[in-house]
């Protein structure tokens, strides 16, 4: 009997279970880290949206003099925020998912520290200038950050280093949203596109310790609220799955129109990237004047659809204005995500399918709000190709459950016509993008 084999492999086992512990306690920390940045960044970003609002109702009074002091002032934010990110840090360019999945795939070096007052600050005046971008993006690359410089400090291998920056990036979505599960399904289904064990649970522990200290600093309530929904009658089922079909191919339109937009943007290579990005925030200012609601990430434009709000001849507008403004707020090559402007598509276009149902199929008790809230999860799911972190998300966000199964019909349908068509997640086309470059 090898005894000395059995002594090696006990001690390796002790071994591992001490590195584990030391790698759930460094994803604790990290999640705490990313709680407290991630609350302040939500604070700097309400303080911002109060601000743009403020001087809007001001310069509406001024006349002229106001309407050039609002494009005025959104171009300069845009312009220093993409300055920031060309100076500093280009990797704060956008989303910055596609990065962070770039690091944990190991085809380009982690961010340095640098990178997280660019993404907070430009962040800042990026989408509080007013434009189509999503705050999710900013906090998951500032949570991969921190994950990456606390596994560093630590002495952590790569291994590890890899896990907690996953954990950081999934608290980061936690904290953007209130939505911790979600940010803990995120790292496995997008991140890292895989089931790790050291990898899950250094994610559920960021993102328990990141929502705690969200909500300590912030307090705990949904991120939208929605009216009581019943569920669904038998006889409406068939509607979500014809909703998720054509949410399907309006994920796919979304990412065409994306990739059309920052190639268009390319186009002009000649210019420098922060008077681009002034032209697209003076556009925003001239938008910003005439209609304030309409820009922004567009948590109010979400909120208002949640609760059925539109009146559905203008929605069809609003809906092709937040999709040319989301693409060039995005091409402007300032900080800011997809997630949150994606999510209010998704309900508008749920919200104007549930209209146009309850007016063709008087018999049934549709709700609109029930398919505005589907709608949400369908298009990410179309454009992201990540149903589970699309459900959970939304569910979190509303909280309300009473939706899962129409949920998980309309993403079966949205996640079918993508697939088979062969077009890619919009993630996975930004990464590669972000390669060429």
């Amino acid at each position: 009997m090898n005894y000395a084999g059995k002594g090696a492999s006990a001690a390796e086992t002790e071994l591992d279970r001490a590195g584990l512990l030391a790698l759930s306690a460094l994803a604790l920390l990290i999640g705490g880290l990313a709680g407290i940045v991630g609350a302040a960044y939500r604070a700097a970003l309400a303080s911002a949206d109060r601000f743009r609002g403020v001087v809007i109702g001001w310069a509406q009074g001024e006349g002229l003099l106001g309407f050039v002091a609002v494009v005025a002032i959104c171009a300069a934010a845009a312009f220093i925020a993409a300055w920031m990110v060309r100076r500093l840090s280009p990797h704060a360019s956008g989303s910055g998912i596609p990065h962070v999945e770039a690091v944990l795939h190991g085809l380009v070096p982690p961010a340095s520290f640098i990178l997280l007052p660019v993404k907070f600050i430009g962040g800042v005046l990026a989408i509080g200038s007013g434009l189509a971008l999503g705050r999710e993006g900013p906090s998951v690359q500032i949570g991969a950050v921190i994950g990456h410089l606390v596994g560093v400090g630590s002495g952590r291998n790569w291994s590890d280093c890899r896990a907690l920056l996953a954990a950081g990036a999934g608290a980061g979505l936690a904290t953007a949203f209130n939505a911790p599960m979600a940010g803990a399904v995120f790292v496995l289904e997008e991140l890292v596109q895989k089931f790790e064990h050291r990898t899950a649970l250094a994610a559920l522990a960021a993102s328990s310790t990141a929502m705690a200290t969200v909500h300590f600093i912030l307090g705990d309530s949904p991120e939208l609220k929605v009216p009581p929904i019943d569920y669904p009658e038998p006889a409406i089922g068939p509607l979500f799955f014809i909703l998720g079909a054509a949410l399907g191919f309006l994920g796919i339109f979304y990412n065409w129109l994306l990739f059309r937009t920052l190639a268009l943007y390319d186009s002009f290579a000649r210019t420098p990237v922060e008077l681009r990005a002034a032209a697209t925030g003076a556009l925003v200012g001239v938008l910003a004047w005439f209609a304030p609601a309409l820009v922004g990430g567009g948590e109010n434009i979400t909120q208002a659809a949640l609760m059925g709000s539109q009146d559905i001849f203008i929605l069809p507008f609003v809906l092709m204005l937040r999709f040319g403004l989301g693409s060039a707020s995005y091409a402007a090559g300032t900080p800011g995500g997809l997630f949150a402007p994606m999510l209010t598509l998704g309900a508008l276009a749920g919200l104007f399918f549930g209209v146009v149902c309850g007016l063709l199929l008087p018999g049934l008790e549709i709700q609109p709000q029930a398919f505005a809230v589907v709608g949400m999860t369908a298009l990410f799911t179309s454009a992201v190709r990540a149903p589970l972190t699309g459900m959970v998300l939304v569910t979190e966000m509303t909280g309300s459950a009473v939706l899962l199964l129409p949920m998980l019909a309309a993403c079966f349908t949205a996640m079918l016509a993508p697939t088979v068509l062969r077009c890619a997640p919009i993630y996975e086309s930004l990464r590669e993008r972000l390669l060429r470059r």
